[in-house]
């Protein structure tokens, strides 16, 4: 179903709210655009969506996702072409994801022309609020939530679907250090840790917090059964690379979110012929390689980190810094090559972006 035969009822803002934003120094996550998205779920069937000015919410103290967790959520960007034309990275695959997410969560499907065609008639809507300098995007949120006012344990039935926008800049503006965590567990097999749930990112805040006050930036958690093999950052799937390969913990577990970030990057990879391992790899490994002078770059990978260059790795005492970044050959070209694809600056040749 295309955009235009898809029921979008569209209610516009009176007065936007653009003038509110600082194109030049535009933080992550601070403002919102104009308008967002809702569709609700009822008698196993989505309504219509919805296009309305973004608002706050209002619930019953008695809803579903307040006390059992059913919520979950995607992130996806959209740029601006070398024409100026509005963009959406690889969206597909985010809407695959979060349906995977969905089934794990005992959550409904949403329709393809829900998540893609509506995402695409509010990016035009609120095109003006795609910033256009280096290294900024529209950062788009679609998320579910389950809506049953009802406080017994069981799957919901009643569900809403949204999306909203904001406006971004660089998620790190900086190098990262990250603290390899062997205490805190984040994911078993078997378990949600392949799925973008709510309540994995909210178990992982108080050991976060720890590290911080530690003066780290973010956690490299590290499998829970013998807390040996290096799995993915908090916010961010990991690379590293070791004389000439570049390796990436494999997915094959459910216990790593398969990220579209991680996916376009050993694409790449490949790509140019560099050699890339989907595989286990431990933490003993990688301070072996730092000892023999072979581990010669780490860096992150994720929708809203795009990709993070690590200049620490820190495992108890152990403090592997890596090479200065001018040096890095690998993180430096990835992050130029799909950067000039996402903003049209070359061929898209994988047809990633979705035109609006």
């Amino acid at each position: 179903m295309s955009v235009d035969s898809l029921d979008i009822r569209v209610k516009k803002v009176e007065k936007s709210r653009i003038h509110e934003i600082d194109a030049l120094n535009i933080n992550f996550g601070k403002h919102y655009s104009d308008h967002m998205l809702i569709a609700y779920y009822e008698n196993g069937k989505w309504a219509p969506p919805e296009i309305m000015p973004f608002h706050n919410l209002y619930f019953s103290p008695a809803t579903t996702f307040f006390h059992y967790g059913q919520a979950i959520f995607e992130g996806v960007k959209a740029y601006k072409d070398a024409q100026g034309n509005p963009t959406i990275f690889r969206p597909q695959d985010n809407w695959k994801r979060m349906n995977r997410s969905a089934e794990r969560m005992a959550m409904p499907h949403i329709p393809k022309n829900i998540f893609i065609d509506g995402m695409k008639k509010l990016i035009d809507l609120d095109r003006a609020w795609i910033p256009t300098s280096e290294d900024t995007s529209l950062y788009i949120r679609p998320f579910m939530l389950a809506t049953d006012e009802f406080i017994g344990v069981r799957p919901a039935e009643k569900f809403m679907f949204i999306i909203i926008t904001s406006p971004a800049g660089p998620y790190y503006n900086k190098p990262v250090s990250i603290y390899v965590q062997d205490q805190y567990v984040r994911a078993f097999p078997g378990g949600i840790g392949f799925t973008k749930a709510a309540g994995n990112y909210g178990m992982s805040m108080y050991p976060t917090q720890q590290i911080r006050n530690m003066g780290y930036d973010q956690i490299l958690w590290t499998d829970g059964f013998e807390h040996k093999y290096v799995q993915e950052i908090g916010t961010m799937n990991v690379f590293f690379v070791i004389g000439d390969k570049v390796i990436t913990p494999d997915i094959t577990h459910d216990t790593i979110l398969e990220g579209v970030t991680r996916d376009s990057v050993i694409t790449l990879l490949k790509e140019k012929g560099v050699t890339v391992e989907e595989r286990p790899i431990s933490i003993d490994e990688i301070e072996a390689a730092h000892k023999a002078g072979t581990f010669r770059e780490a860096f992150g990978t994720g929708t809203a980190a795009s990709i993070a260059p690590i200049y620490a790795l820190t495992y108890h005492d152990d403090k592997m810094m890596l090479p200065p970044l001018e040096q890095w050959d690998i993180c430096n070209w990835l992050k130029k090559e799909l950067a000039d694809i996402r903003y049209g600056r070359i061929a898209d040749r994988h047809h990633w972006n979705l035109k609006v």
